[in-house]
């Protein structure tokens, strides 16, 4: 039976985008007869012994916390133990292929492990580091670390045996950058329809107890980055309220902008018309869903975004939401405008208004594109379908190297 080992930044019990997809990831590859285990370096943070079980899927910790401090030596450490604790692994459990996801300190670290042990390594990468550190605001674009980041990110897609991506936007970066297009397989973003493919009916207490008896429901569920662009959305509040005063936001998560965004809705003339819920269990968050009539995607354009398609837009037609979205390239990716959802510009609270104000105002269509949302889910980005992207890249790499062991 093939072994896999997956080298991850985090995973479960944390709760991210990140881990989630992971998790669909090794679930499905597990449903397919593959045995697969993960480790994680040290920015997992969760506490938890050194090998762990959770949901059914077996992670490995590399021990020891993040190193105080900033810089390439902190971060040189951090290749050096996730690098030890991954061969401990490939010793003790014997995987056939070492498989890596971004950031590329993960990917440094486990193809350092993969030649030692002359086995196949795919590296996956899921966005670009450099560019998620201008998006997170820990680094700016054209700065040294910036263009140091990027050349370790390029020599790590060239030393990996093969390479894939979430989306094509970063298929197309990598092939510019003199990348083989051959070598990049695209993996998209998908949904597990065991967690989000059957919708729960609204709770009337839980619409009581947020002020949402008979409004006019615009959602956003997940982290609060400035790059999401929600100042935008909260922006956009008091002229979509003039134009349909039942309109209220909900807002449910948190993040690094999350005391900023509180402080602007309230010195909103509409404060009253947003809802801060804050971070809520994994399991209850389809509660919050199906309270929500349009979930709103307003991405600043960046590159990040520009290149980067996001998971949340995807649960929410799984959920059977409308979605409302800035038409940065990844949302351009998911989403048809008038089809699947809404696209309106970036960077314009008025537009954001514009759109929703014209969802709320007609909604003959909704049924419709909720149906064809859904389906699109259920046919194109469905976790069940997608994993088998990965077999083809498995087996050529796996059947190389056995010919090679052979030899």
């Amino acid at each position: 039976m093939t072994r896999i080992l997956h080298v991850l930044d985090h995973s479960l019990p944390m709760h991210s985008g990140y881990s989630f997809r992971t998790r669909a990831i090794l679930r499905a590859q597990m449903t397919q007869g593959w045995m697969v285990r993960g480790v994680t370096g040290r920015r997992h943070s969760a506490d938890g012994p050194p090998v762990e079980t959770v949901d059914g899927l077996t992670f490995h910790r590399t021990a020891g916390d993040i190193a105080p401090g900033q810089g390439l030596i902190r971060e040189w450490r951090e290749v050096a133990a996730l690098a030890e604790a991954t061969d401990a692994v490939v010793r003790d459990w014997q995987p056939h292929l070492i498989h890596a996801h971004s950031p590329v300190l993960n990917a440094l670290a486990a193809g350092r492990v993969a030649r030692r042990h002359g086995l196949p390594f795919v590296y996956e990468i899921r966005a670009f580091w450099e560019d998620a550190a201008v998006g997170n605001g820990t680094g700016s674009e054209g700065s040294p670390k910036y263009w140091l980041t990027r050349q370790l990110e390029s020599h790590a897609v060239r030393a990996a045996d093969a390479v894939i991506v979430i989306c094509e936007g970063l298929k197309d970066d990598l092939v510019g950058r003199g990348i083989p297009a051959e070598k990049i397989t695209i993996a998209p973003n998908g949904v597990d329809m065991e967690m989000f493919g059957a919708p729960v009916p609204p709770d009337p207490a839980l619409r009581s107890a947020l002020r949402l008896d008979d409004a006019e429901v615009v959602g956003f569920i997940g982290s609060f980055y400035d790059y999401e662009g929600l100042d935008d959305l909260i922006a956009a509040m008091p002229m979509l309220v003039a134009r349909r005063p039942a309109a209220k936001l909900l807002l449910v998560g948190g993040g690094p902008c999350e005391n900023a965004l509180r402080q602007q809705a309230a010195a909103s003339p509409v404060a009253q018309h947003i809802c801060f819920v804050g971070r809520v269990p994994h399991h209850a968050v389809e509660n919050y869903y199906s309270l929500i009539d349009v979930l709103a995607y307003p991405r600043k354009a960046m590159r990040l975004t520009e290149l980067v398609t996001p998971l949340k837009p995807l649960e929410a037609m799984a959920q059977g939401r409308l979605v409302a979205a800035s038409s940065v390239g990844g949302h351009r990716e998911l989403i048809s405008d008038g089809l699947t959802g809404t696209l309106f510009p970036p960077d314009d609270p008025q537009a954001i208004a514009a759109a929703l104000a014209r969802l709320f105002a007609d909604r003959s269509h909704w049924d419709a594109r909720r149906a064809v949302a859904r389906r699109f889910v259920e046919q194109e980005r469905n976790w069940a379908a997608n994993v088998m992207r990965y077999e083809p890249v498995y087996q050529r790499l796996l059947i190389d190297y056995r010919v090679e062991r052979a030899a």
